[in-house]
């Protein structure tokens, strides 16, 4: 069996639909799809199956997934074994961070070791869920975490402070109503969607956001309350806390990397970098900052 198909195939295995194979290896569904179907026809076995609930493994599907992880633990282990030499600033390197720091306090610290390492390939995946750095897809992973994996080296960079944030007008305007404060019901993750929980208790919302971009947009329109990390809250001039900081709800800036690579130069050239840069905006990030 061509290890591409196979490739292929585990990636629609693990997501769970064509579509989500083809975007996990950045190719096209129609390729997937083929590739896929000409695989079945050379085993003489169906592999997947559509249901309404999605697709399914059928037995022979199952058989080859396993085989599958197999052949890619092999292929992984000479690949880092190779890679565990490479003593050079060159070549690739693949970073998951959260979309809220990639697309802001984080870009100006890939942007600079972008400029001095040039020769370096720096790919930045962003995923507010965790991309798997035992499966290679990532190098490094930047997580916000109080329990990072203990199969990972990591380094915890800086403690990330969050409270409540709204707009300076609305908070103007409460104050002068008075009563109980409007929320906006997040979904981004598990953590905010707990604290906004314990805090409004009850409440109803009359909007939603899923990401902490679009939430941090919604409380500049005025649309309520929301938690917010204070290294996003503080930076904007629109906004004003609503609180203090709790303790409770400090969480943990890692920098992971796996154990393979940990004499990679790159590698360790970005963690170096990153645990530089962020101790330099520890402020920011710990919700001690002020104008």
């Amino acid at each position: 069996m061509n290890w591409d198909d196979i490739r292929l195939f585990l990636a629609v295995a693990r997501t769970g639909s064509i579509s989500g194979g083809a975007k996990q290896l950045g190719v096209q569904h129609s390729t997937v799809s083929r590739r896929i179907r000409q695989l079945e026809e050379k085993i003489g076995a169906r592999l997947i199956e559509r249901k309404k609930s999605g697709y399914e493994l059928t037995p022979a599907g199952e058989k080859v997934k396993q085989a599958a992880l197999r052949m890619e633990s092999e292929i992984i282990s000479v690949d880092d074994t190779l890679l565990g030499k490479d003593t050079t600033l060159v070549g690739p390197l693949k970073v998951t961070a959260i979309n809220n720091m990639a697309s802001s306090i984080l870009m100006p610290m890939f942007a600079e070791f972008s400029k001095q390492h040039p020769q370096v390939d720096l790919h930045i995946i962003v995923s507010n869920t965790d991309a798997s750095l035992v499966e290679r897809e990532a190098d490094i992973a930047i997580r916000l975490t109080n329990s990072p994996t203990d199969t990972l080296i990591g380094k915890q960079m800086v403690t990330v402070a969050s409270t409540i944030y709204g707009s300076r007008d609305y908070l103007k305007q409460h104050k002068k109503q008075g009563g109980e404060p409007k929320w906006i019901g997040v979904n981004c993750c598990g953590f905010h969607k707990a604290w906004t929980k314990q805090a409004c208790k009850d409440q109803s919302f009359d909007f939603y956001s899923d990401d902490t971009l679009l939430t941090l947009s919604a409380v500049r329109e005025g649309l309520g309350l929301s938690f917010l990390p204070c290294f996003m809250g503080d930076s904007d001039p629109q906004l004003e806390r609503y609180a203090d900081p709790d303790p409770e709800h400090n969480l943990g800036l890692w920098i992971l990397l796996h154990p393979d690579l940990k004499r990679t130069a790159r590698v360790l050239a970005f963690r170096d970098h990153m645990v530089q840069s962020i101790h330099q905006q520890r402020p920011l990030f710990e919700g001690t900052y002020s104008n």
